[in-house]
């Protein structure tokens, strides 16, 4: 169950810069009620050393995750990067999420889609939803109530 002394640990794909989308990743989990999370990713810890290097650090950044959530967006930008974080999480049995590119613009490609447990849009509800069943296997037992006015 998760809570406050129980977070899920999340790791969220960066290409070694904080942009709009990762933050914003985090203002979603942050107005989600009742639900908590710790997040390993660090995109400002780029290492000196090159490629090897930065994979390293990017293992150690997934390894203590539960569930990686990745974004679309960073995969048009880095593509090669975002594919290692991707292929790793797979390699270390980490269950992957993928958030639609922010507004719905933009194909996303066969490759990411396959390497995802599940992809979705950019909604609370639907990512915080996505965490408790990938990494804890909880079912969410929200349902939306819609009114419908009769004439």
């Amino acid at each position: 169950m998760v809570s406050q002394h129980n977070p899920i640990r999340i790791f969220v794909s960066h290409h070694w810069e904080a942009d709009d989308d990762y933050q914003r990743v985090f203002e979603f989990l942050e107005n989600s009620r009742n639900f908590y999370y710790a997040n390993s990713s660090k995109p400002e810890r780029r290492p000196p050393g090159g490629k090897e290097a930065e994979r390293e650090e990017l293992r150690q950044q997934i390894a203590p995750a539960e569930a990686v959530i990745l974004l679309a967006s960073h995969h048009r930008r880095a593509p090669e990067l975002i594919e290692f974080q991707a292929n790793f999480a797979k390699a270390a049995d980490k269950p992957v999420i993928l958030l639609t590119s922010f507004g719905g613009t933009g194909a996303i490609s066969k490759a990411m889609l396959s390497l995802a447990d599940e992809s979705v849009d950019w909604d609370e509800r639907a990512l915080t939803a996505a965490l408790r069943r990938q990494a804890r296997h909880e079912e969410t037992a929200r349902w939306d109530t819609i009114e419908f006015k009769l004439d």
